[in-house]
């Protein structure tokens, strides 16, 4: 007290003050407690002599039972990680709910997620426009979730490595336009990779998203945010099994992964993020490996070239000849494709001059080689002959990247790893924790290893985990950014809540007949259990004249593109600000109605215990 007494002396702040005793007070009595219940436990069990024993054996059963909790393991409901944070998290949406002149109760907070579509770099950076109005307008802190698919979960990996990212927006978007990663770093990153088991496409594809668009290179792993506080809604990534996609029950399709667990969704079969990786059989772990790393968790979640139906969007018009597309046309499609992706995220990545003159030039051959007009060559030609001519031609691709790769500084990783990917078109590999698992269906039972890919290749939007009622979910804000028809990711997801008999609002089919030109928000009103959806489109009647000028639009700002221009970038992030401004006051209103919808939960709770 002497030492407490004299601190005083230096006119500290109070607060400060404060914070000092209580934290000498706390030391000096946890201090007590240990050591009095030390003695009085060794007393205890001296004087019990056997009795004594038994309760240490008893203390060891315990150890022994905590330490054989099954790492996979199948539950309905929210981990005790995530059903912490989601405690914690309604007290900061709470708050916020006041600010907002909300009248709320700790017993009545609502649970809104806000799910952006994918939709590559329009995505990732509509997202980042959307986040940051909603932090002026007072609205980001009213979520209590943000799940991501395809390109928004670009947005989402470099936004938590910013643990307290949304009090900090301006901050989030300034980094859009900074400098890319040096292709040096990048390629060391590769190669590195390329050295290990489970080297995939997914692993460029996540490099070069990373350090060409998202500007950073995030080593971290997702589960090192399990330990953090409440400050951000919490996280939750979609991928789908690509196995079970193609052929398999719906129940193994959707795959989520957060700070504390990653599985499937309707099998309710989850593992530990942490394990995520490791080698298991029937259930237990055999292994443990590393967890991957935020770089290769988004190049696995926004690889949509992953799927074949994609590459066929880019057929050159020599060849898009009814019966010329078989599986061989395929494989030089997606040789070409692939090449000329991984060509312009290398530039994104560079200022070297040597280089980027070599990058040109490399591009220029891919272009000469897939856009001179060889449907000749294919006329009257067998299956046979045709399989040898696409055969050559995809030779001729990899011939001039391996050549490239020798004038440029540690791109021999190129030739050596990347190209024998892409001859296998092996995407999202990691070791399946359901191998030989009693419970999973027989496309995963059976599999060491599976493939996680883009979700987007299902639905674009990841409604899947927040439907039903472990989540519970009051209100769904959904911004779209998606490419193809308007409301498809609404019809589908309508149609997979059916197959898995899950509530979803009704969706009107006049509302539908707007799709060439649709409103900039929509809502669709959940009854009873289902949630309400405000479905807000990237381009729309407020900010385009007609259905001409929203295509134009969709068109100039692509999906599969090279990274975007510092314009293109500002007009993206100006386009979803504005329209999250315009429909402030909506969203009041419907956050408003997800509180009354929770306290009317909560009565009815009270009513029939």
């Amino acid at each position: 007290m002497y030492f407490l007494r004299q601190l005083k002396k230096f006119n500290l702040p109070k607060t400060m003050m404060v914070h000092f005793y209580t934290n000498i007070i706390e030391s000096i009595l946890t201090s007590s407690i240990s050591i009095v219940s030390s003695v009085l436990l060794r007393s205890f069990r001296t004087s019990l002599g056997r009795e004594g024993a038994s309760v240490e054996a008893a203390d060891n059963m315990e150890l022994q039972g905590a330490a054989s909790v099954k790492p996979v393991h199948q539950s309905p409901s929210l981990c005790a990680g995530e059903q912490d944070y989601v405690d914690r998290r309604k007290r900061v949406v709470l708050e916020s709910l006041h600010s907002l002149g909300i009248n709320c109760s700790a017993d009545w907070v609502p649970h809104i997620a806000l799910l952006p579509s994918g939709g590559g770099q329009r995505s990732a950076v509509g997202l980042m426009g959307c986040l940051s109005q909603m932090e002026k307008d007072g609205l980001l802190d009213s979520l209590l979730y943000m799940g991501g698919v395809s390109g928004s979960t670009w947005s989402m990996c470099s936004l938590y490595s910013d643990p307290h990212w949304s009090g900090n927006m301006d901050r989030a978007v300034s980094l859009m336009t900074r400098p890319g990663v040096e292709l040096e770093q990048a390629l060391a990153w590769l190669d590195k990779r390329s050295k290990e088991e489970l080297f995939s496409l997914s692993d460029i594809w996540g490099v070069l998203t990373s350090a060409g668009i998202m500007k950073q290179m995030d080593l971290r792993q997702l589960s090192d945010e399990a330990s953090r506080n409440a400050t951000n809604p919490y996280p939750i990534y979609s991928a789908i099994e690509k196995g079970c996609l193609l052929d398999g029950p719906i129940e193994g399709k959707w795959f989520e992964v957060s700070p504390h667990e990653a599985g499937f969704t309707e099998l309710g079969v989850f593992v530990e993020t942490s394990l995520l990786g490791s080698k298991f059989q029937s259930g237990e772990l055999q292994e443990q490996k590393p967890e991957m790393d935020m770089i290769e968790l988004q190049g696995v979640l926004g690889c949509a070239l992953a799927h074949e139906e994609v590459i066929r969007e880019f057929i050159p018009p020599w060849l898009n000849v009814p019966g010329h597309i078989d599986r061989d046309a395929d494989e030089y499609l997606r040789v070409y494709n692939t090449l000329d992706k991984l060509v312009a995220l290398i530039r994104s990545s560079t200022r070297d001059p040597t280089t980027l003159s070599a990058l040109n030039t490399l591009q220029k051959v891919l272009e000469d080689k897939v856009n001179r007009n060889d449907s000749s060559l294919l006329e009257s030609k067998n299956m046979e002959e045709r399989k040898k001519i696409f055969q050559h031609l995809s030779l001729e691709l990899l011939a001039a990247v391996d050549t490239w790769s020798q004038s440029v500084e540690n791109a021999s990783v190129i030739p050596k790893k990347v190209l024998p990917l892409i001859m296998k078109w092996e995407w999202g590999t990691t070791r399946n924790f359901l191998y030989q698992h009693k419970d999973a269906p027989p496309c995963l039972r059976a599999k060491e290893r599976f493939h996680l890919v883009d979700a987007g290749l299902l639905i674009n939007v990841a409604y899947p985990p927040f439907l039903g009622e472990k989540r519970d979910i009051d209100l769904i804000i959904v911004p779209e950014y998606s490419a193809g028809n308007m409301f498809e990711t609404l019809t589908l997801a309508r149609d997979y809540a059916a197959e898995v008999k899950k509530p979803f609002p009704e969706i009107q089919d006049q509302v539908l007949e707007e799709r060439e030109w649709p409103k900039d928000c929509y809502v669709f009103e959940g009854k009873e259990k289902e949630p309400t959806i405000v479905y807000m489109p990237l381009f729309n009647r407020r900010n385009c004249q007609d259905a001409n000028e929203v295509n134009a639009k969709m068109e100039e700002f692509s999906t599969f593109q090279g990274p975007f221009s510092e314009a293109k970038i500002k007009f993206m992030l100006e386009t979803a600000e504005a329209n999250m401004k315009n429909n402030k006051e909506l969203l009041l209103r419907e956050i408003n109605k997800a509180v009354l919808r929770r306290q009317n939960k909560r009565k009815s709770v009270l009513n029939n215990p």
